[in-house]
């Protein structure tokens, strides 16, 4: 069984290529941003399953995947990331509400967020983490929690 990396081993490989200030800033720009609209690009797949009480739809699935990820990371970590997502989700029902399509305003965001990660790692002058290992994908918005939980003195 391969050895399982711990919370802060995570993010210290993740901070390796996100050194630059220029490149942290639009992280906390753009980090949050890619998971908004990756939300709402998989919410506006027209599939769904209806339990009876409840629908089961893709942005489901890939929300629980996603909080598995984190519950394996820490209990602090699920926990916060559940809140993240769930205020995600929330978002994205309201971007769903209004006039544009929900699959053409999150495609948008989802372009300028990754035009904005790629031109930040450009000046950091490294690869973004994710070429090495696509959890990084998931990394990205905890590493972020980590130091909102470092402000307000939360271990995880």
């Amino acid at each position: 069984m391969a050895n399982k990396k711990s919370a802060q081993q995570w993010f210290d490989e993740y901070a390796e290529s996100h050194q630059n200030p220029t490149n942290k800033l639009i992280h906390w720009i753009c980090v949050p941003i890619l998971m908004l609209s990756l939300l709402g690009l998989v919410y506006a797949i027209p599939v769904q399953t209806d339990l009876g009480f409840v629908q089961i739809r893709p942005v489901h699935l890939l929300l629980a995947l996603a909080l598995v990820f984190y519950f394996s990371l820490s209990t602090s970590i699920f926990l916060g990331m559940l809140v993240v997502s769930l205020l995600m989700y929330l978002a994205v029902l309201g971007l769903a509400s209004m006039d544009v399509p929900l699959w053409a305003s999150s495609l948008a965001l989802f372009i300028a967020a990754w035009l904005g990660q790629f031109y930040g790692h450009r000046v950091e002058g490294k690869k973004p983490s994710f070429l090495k290992d696509l959890q990084f994908l998931l990394v990205g918005p905890a590493w972020l929690l980590h130091f909102i939980y470092k402000q307000l003195g939360i271990a995880y």
